[in-house]
């Protein structure tokens, strides 16, 4: 998670990244979710679980498939390097 964590910064240049860890059935299926943060990327600044799924899913910060594509790019491009 680390070396995805550091590519992952140094493709988008977040502010901070807030890792969080879950876990479902004893322990049997675990899964990481990375969330970038920058200043005044949500309505009300604290943890991303708390906003509205409505402010979460707001159409603005959708990226086009062409910004999609290209964030791929550079991610790839950044863990490639750590490789």
């Amino acid at each position: 998670m680390s070396l995805v964590a550091e590519a992952t910064y140094n493709a988008f240049k977040p502010d901070k990244l807030n890792y969080e860890l879950l876990g479902q059935g004893e322990g049997i299926y675990i899964h990481w979710h990375l969330f970038l943060r920058c200043a005044a990327d949500t309505p009300n600044p604290g943890p991303v679980w708390k906003l509205l799924k409505e402010e979460m899913y707001s159409e603005k910060y959708i990226p086009s498939d062409e910004e999609l594509e290209e964030m791929k790019k550079s991610l790839k491009t950044e863990l490639k390097k750590l490789l």
